[in-house]
């Protein structure tokens, strides 16, 4: 293994920071640490650590040999939830210096809040903006919706808006002028001004970070990148030089929401664009899997220690966000629509004064103090927690064989904080709990599904995250999908999904054409892109081959509000049949979405944006199946335990396996646990299991 040439894939949760490591030969190795906030590098190196370890390597020989690193981080999230960004300006049009502050009207008193929060909306507000309101300078300038100059830009009236913001101490500014997506050339200008007067200030310009119709959005999207662009730098330049310091010599590339890779520096002054990129890292390692299990609709599921996330796969392809949020904050970015609830090891669990019921999370424990089992100084019970008190967490099975775990205190914080309130005991306090949290969950994805026209019975259920494991086969009963997969990269599954992603750039041109547009009015807007983007591919190291151009179009019907993305499947250039296909290909996706005779051509067709993905295809090896052999596990029991069999509802005698000991085609009945060195997986009374030769743990209904 001295020789290889590694791929090293990290990203950082709440609580863990995850490693995965693919050698030459197509060999996957994990590694996993606590994430250490503020300073998120030190567990990045430490999870790296963990592998290595594993490897029998030190830490500098496995990065003196890395051909490239992959990073997934929470960074710009955390810096918005935790309101602790840049002091940070905005300049806009003269006249609407209070877009940020409107939102979206009324809409904005409760976009982004849970349904509980939603129940009262007289009690519902907007969320304080990132940006105050003394902080905000409108100029004189004006560019209507074709991109003409109505009135020319106030320079004079800018340089006193960058004097006076300067003068305010702030660090990073947004500018976001009224139809600049149409035609940038005044905040290009601003964007000078602010260069010459103020070099050390952070700057964010509406037509570059989103060259798109939607004055709130726009801005929003501007304000997010400004407020946490300079902690996004700081943190990519302090991680680049721990890993300089420890070996590394080659590129650092960053996951983007969209689910595409960046290199760190542009990724720097796109900080918007990593926003829930651990989540967009999990789906595109779902859709790996997915596609080499040939399962082309999945439900990709994650739960680590903060959140329960849930993206879905339908023939193969991956759906997008129409409205993302960060916070309660919109933005207009491409990002993959994945949907949470605060659900997850780390949840915790109290009861309610006023009802008396039990209620799980919002907030978590996070990495420290943790769940109380962990022993780091967690004095509140969470769901990791309750893992450990119907049987399906063990002393003997520690997570990396060194985390201690405190059974006699988890018993008695539980019992005095949860069980003796609801007078019953501990053990039917932990099953309770643990219900609601599969009830919860099948909830939310039935709202994906079910309520979108999908049947969950026909897609394969993918378990990831350091938690789900103890928890999928339980809802995915619940679902009656087809199968439970649960994959060796399962705990680490959003870093598998970086070792998994291509680089992937996007570019928009808004527009105004209708479908009576001929083929080369497409092509003239298009290919100016594609040589932009071939450029900048080639500049990365990507020759022709590797580089693969995708395009879309945004359609609506005349007087519409929304659109709908629709891919153009024909060949590009685009000729007269090919923009046939594309309205014929709108139209079909409208009555999906919508319900069919929805669709109404005589309503006239409008195109908005024209939308180009570039790809530079990333060269990896491939993973490596092994011979399938004995279905006989009794190799890998190891002893039998109480725990509970979800489809009983009772605490009942299970088998319990080392997951190390099973081999590819061993099969055994529920109901059981597995343990892995970093995770947990449990097999209901009512289901069978087997290793397949990926080292995948399938779970399936008996008969």
């Amino acid at each position: 293994m001295n020789n290889d040439k590694f791929f090293v894939a990290t990203d950082v949760g709440g609580t863990f920071t995850d490693t995965v490591v693919v050698t030459s030969t197509g060999k996957t190795i994990l590694g996993k640490a606590l994430s250490t906030p503020p300073d998120y590098e030190n567990g990045v190196i430490n999870s790296i650590s963990s592998a290595a370890e594993s490897m029998g390597m030190e830490l500098q020989q496995l990065l003196g040999q890395t051909k490239l690193f992959l990073h997934g981080s929470t960074v710009v999230d955390n810096t918005v939830l935790t309101r602790d960004g840049a002091k940070t300006g905005l300049i806009t049009t003269e006249g609407f210096e209070d877009t940020i502050m409107v939102t979206r009207g009324a809409y904005g008193r409760w976009s982004g809040l849970t349904e509980e929060g939603i129940k009262n909306p007289v009690h519902t507000n907007r969320a304080q903006p990132l940006v105050d309101s003394d902080a905000i300078v409108g100029v004189k300038e004006r560019i209507d919706f074709e991109g003409d100059v109505i009135e020319p830009l106030d320079m004079n009236g800018v340089r006193k808006a960058v004097k006076y913001l300067v003068d305010k101490n702030v660090e990073s500014i947004a500018v976001s002028l009224l139809w600049s997506s149409s035609n940038s050339l005044h905040e290009q200008a601003i964007n000078d001004c602010i260069a010459e007067l103020a070099p050390d200030v952070h700057v964010t310009i509406s037509s570059d970070i989103a060259p798109v119709p939607g004055e709130y959005e726009r801005t929003s999207t501007s304000v997010i990148n400004a407020y946490a662009g300079p902690v996004t730098q700081s943190y990519l330049q302090g991680l680049e030089q721990k890993l300089n310091i420890n070996g590394y010599r080659g590129h650092t590339m960053v996951m983007q929401g969209y689910g595409g890779l960046l290199p760190s520096s542009e990724a720097s002054k796109r900080a918007i664009g990593m926003v829930e990129s651990g989540p967009a890292a999990g789906v595109i390692g779902a859709k790996a899997l997915g596609d080499t299990m040939e399962n082309p609709n999945v439900i990709a599921a994650d739960m680590g220690g903060t959140t329960f996330k849930v993206g879905i796969i339908q023939d193969g392809e991956i759906s997008y966000s129409k409205e993302p949020l960060v916070d309660r904050f919109h933005y207009i970015t491409p990002k993959m629509d994945v949907v949470s609830i605060s659900i997850a090891g780390g949840s915790i669990i109290r009861i309610d004064p006023q009802s008396g019921i039990p209620t799980i999370g919002p907030d978590s424990a996070g990495s420290r103090p943790g769940p109380v089992c962990y022993g780091l100084g967690g004095n509140l019970p969470t769901i990791t927690d309750v893992m450990l008190l119907i049987g399906y967490m063990d002393e003997k099975f520690r997570l990396n064989k060194t985390m201690k775990l405190d059974v006699e205190n988890t018993r008695r914080v539980f019992r005095e904080q949860i069980a003796d309130p609801l007078g019953v005991s501990v053990e039917e306090a932990a099953i309770g709990i643990y219900r609601v949290a599969v009830a919860q969950i099948t909830d939310l994805i039935h709202k994906i599904t079910v309520e979108r026209g999908l049947d969950p019975r026909d897609f394969v259920l993918q378990s990831f995250g350091g938690s789900c494991g103890f928890i999928a086969s339980a809802f995915g009963q619940e679902l009656e999908v087809q199968k439970i997969v649960i994959p060796y990269t399962a705990s680490v599954n959003c870093a598998f999904g970086l070792a998994m992603a291509d680089v992937r750039h996007e570019y928009a041109t808004a527009v105004k054409l209708t479908d009576q547009a001929d083929s080369e009015q497409i092509n003239s807007i298009f290919l100016p892109m594609v040589e932009t983007a071939a450029k900048q591919l080639e500049n990365e190291g990507f020759s022709k081959d590797k580089i693969e151009m995708n395009w879309s179009v945004d359609l609506r019907y005349k007087r519409q509000v929304h659109e709908v993305t629709t891919t153009v499947n024909a060949p590009t250039p685009l000729d007269q049949n090919g923009l046939e296909r594309l309205i014929a290909d709108f139209e079909k996706l409208y009555e999906s979405n919508y319900g069919k005779g929805s669709a109404y051509r005589e309503a006239g067709i409008e195109m908005t944006m024209c939308r180009l993905t570039a790809t530079g295809k990333i060269e990896r090896p491939d993973l490596t199946p092994v011979e399938m052999g004995s279905s006989d596990a009794s190799e890998a029991l190891v002893e039998q335990r109480q725990i509970l069999d979800f489809s009983k509802e009772k605490i009942v005698t299970g088998d319990i396996y080392d997951f190390e000991k099973l081999k590819p085609g061993n099969r055994f009945h529920g109901p059981a646990i597995i343990h892995t060195p970093i995770t947990t997986i449990s097999v209901q009374g009512n289901q069978t299991a087997h290793m397949d030769s990926y080292s995948n743990i399938i779970i399936e209904m008996e008969d």
